[in-house]
C-alpha cells in the first residue's frame, strides 16, 4: 500500500470518482489507500460536492509550506496525550473543522469549536485557544460570542477565576433546544403574517405551510433531544477506589 501524500494524479482520480457517485471506500480501494485518507482529503478540501483536484493539490502544498515556515528547524512535534499520533490529530482536526464549516458554521467559529471538542478536558481558556490556534484574542472573543449565542459553548470560572469555555454533551443538547426555540419564533411570526396577508391568499397559504412545517420540526427536534439525553447521556464513572 503506498504511503506519503496523495499525488496530483490520485487527486484527479478522487475527483472523477466523486463525480461518478462512487463511495469513499471504493475510491480508496482503487487507489490502494486507506478509506480514511480519501475521507480526510475530500472533507478538508470542500467536501464531496465542491472537491476539485487542482485546488486540493495547491491547498495541500500551501499548508505544507506554512508548516515548514512556522516550525523552527529541529523542532519536535508537541507530545500528545494517550500516545496519540500528532500528525493524525492535526489532520483529523482539519477534517472535523471542514465538516462543521460545511454545516454552516463560519470558519473561525468552526476552528474554535473543533479545538474545544477534541481536548480531553473539553474546556480551554481564551489564552489557551489563542496559543493553540495561533490567532488573535479578538478572533477568539468573536468566535466564542457566536458559539455562545448558538448554545454551543458554556462559560465557567475555574479556581483561578479565569473564564473557561466548555463543550460537553449538555452543550449539544442546549444547542438543539436553542435551535428549536428559534424555529418556534419563526412559526409565530409566520402565523402573524397570515393575518396581515389575508387568509385565503396565495402568500398567506404559503406562510401557513411554512408555519406548520417548522412547527412540526421544532416539536420533533425538542422531543428527540430530550429522549436522546435521557437514554444516551451517561456520567463518567468514578476512578476505581473512589466513592460517589
Amino acid at each position: 500500500m503506498p504511503g506519503g501524500r496523495l499525488t496530483q494524479q490520485e487527486r484527479q482520480q478522487i475527483s472523477l470518482g466523486l463525480a461518478d457517485g462512487i463511495a469513499y471506500a471504493e475510491i480508496a480501494r482503487r487507489l490502494d489507500r486507506p478509506t480514511s485518507t480519501v475521507t480526510r482529503e475530500v472533507m478538508r478540501n470542500g467536501g464531496p460536492t465542491a472537491y476539485r483536484s487542482d485546488l486540493a493539490h495547491h491547498a495541500t502544498e500551501r499548508r505544507a509550506n506554512r508548516r515548514r515556515q512556522a516550525a523552527p528547524r529541529g523542532a519536535a512535534a508537541s507530545p500528545q496525550a494517550h500516545g496519540r499520533d500528532a500528525e493524525a490529530m492535526r489532520e483529523y482536526e482539519e477534517v472535523f473543522t471542514t465538516v462543521l464549516m460545511a454545516s454552516g458554521t463560519p470558519k473561525m467559529m468552526a476552528r474554535v469549536l473543533a479545538c474545544l471538542t477534541l481536548t480531553d478536558a473539553g474546556s480551554l481558556t481564551a489564552s489557551e485557544l489563542v496559543r493553540r490556534l495561533q490567532v488573535s484574542p479578538a478572533s477568539i472573543s468573536k468566535a466564542i460570542a457566536f458559539l455562545d449565542a448558538q448554545g454551543l459553548v458554556r462559560r465557567e470560572r475555574d479556581e483561578r477565576r479565569r473564564e473557561r469555555y466548555v463543550v460537553d454533551e449538555d452543550v449539544w443538547y442546549e444547542s438543539m433546544m436553542a435551535s428549536a426555540r428559534s424555529l418556534v419564533q419563526i412559526v409565530e411570526t409566520a402565523r402573524q403574517g397570515v393575518g396581515v396577508l389575508g387568509p385565503g391568499t396565495p402568500a398567506a397559504a404559503r406562510m401557513e405551510n411554512i408555519a406548520r412545517f417548522l412547527d412540526f420540526v421544532a416539536e420533533s427536534t425538542t422531543r428527540a433531544a430530550e429522549q436522546a439525553r435521557e437514554i444516551l447521556h451517561t456520567k463518567p464513572e468514578a476512578p476505581s477506589g473512589e466513592t460517589g
